[in-house]
């Protein structure tokens, strides 16, 4: 049995904006696929080059999209009452960008698509993330961490962006 330590580097920031205009910032910026037909017209296709036309027509403008949403924030209404704080993680990514680190480092596929936390505080609406890059670091695989970094640089920007 092997135990791997990983230290996560978490990105964050408060936004003064709304909860709903922070989330709706965020929407803009990836694709909202229907899964199951994403999934069934990547299962047929025939080439990696196919792969890439079906995921390239279901992104944003961020090369980004949505694979799943939960809200957390339901349930911490039902001890809270209807008033109180909102939570929602987005599940959001790209499998070609996930294929383009797990072929060097299959754990990669642990960690992708990534979370995206949005949460109401009393100071704010914050927006956290943890860096793919710091999960891939105790791998030591320098072309999955370069991929990485440039996909925590693009997720940081959509955040920014979303925040105000």
């Amino acid at each position: 049995m092997a135990v791997r330590q990983i230290n996560l580097e978490r990105f964050s920031l408060i936004s003064r904006k709304s909860f709903a205009e922070v989330l709706s910032g965020v929407e803009r910026q990836v694709g909202h696929p229907d899964m199951k037909q994403l999934l069934s017209e990547i299962s047929v296709a025939k080439t990696e080059e196919e792969v890439e036309k079906i995921v390239g027509a279901h992104v944003g403008p961020t090369n980004l999209m949505e694979f799943a949403r939960f809200d957390q924030g339901e349930v911490l209404r039902k001890e809270t009452g209807p008033g109180g704080p909102q939570m929602l993680r987005l599940l959001v990514g790209n499998p070609v960008t996930m294929k383009k680190m797990a072929r060097h480092t299959h754990d990669a596929g642990s960690y992708a698509p990534v979370t995206v936390l949005i949460d109401e505080r009393p100071d704010g609406v914050y927006l956290s993330y943890d860096r793919m890059a710091s999960f891939l670091a105790p791998y030591a695989e320098p072309a999955a961490t370069e991929v990485a970094k440039d996909l925590d640089a693009t997720v940081e920007r959509m955040l920014a962006t979303a925040a105000g």
